[in-house]
């Protein structure tokens, strides 16, 4: 057996809402909505992330992405009113953390 695609779920109180916020930060509409209260970015072959309407876990959820351009997703954020507090340096790499309404955490790392 060998897993072959990996989606990360962030859990939402307002999907619709959050939709718009989701589509600001990958820069592009969702790739799929399979069933009511989920919708899907496809970021490559492999992987992807879920944004799923569950009031009662929103907020509980987080990823981490690797980027290729932190300085460029950086300002992809700031052009598209994303706040954050800018590139930190972490022990091996830098780190661009942002939270979506609900308090989801997603940090983009790169060098």
């Amino acid at each position: 057996m060998t897993i072959v695609r990996l989606m990360v779920s962030m859990t939402v109180t307002d999907v619709e809402s959050a939709v718009a916020w989701y589509t600001k930060v990958f820069g592009t509409e969702p790739d799929a909505h399979p069933m009511d209260g989920l919708f899907e970015w496809h970021l490559d072959g492999h992987f992807g992330v879920q944004v799923w309407q569950d009031a009662d876990r929103a907020g509980r959820s987080g990823m981490t992405v690797d980027e290729s351009d932190l300085d460029g997703r950086l300002a992809s954020l700031a052009a598209a009113g994303i706040k954050n507090n800018g590139i930190q340096d972490a022990t091996s790499s830098r780190i661009l953390p942002i939270e979506d309404p609900d308090g989801n955490q997603i940090v983009f790392t790169g060098t």
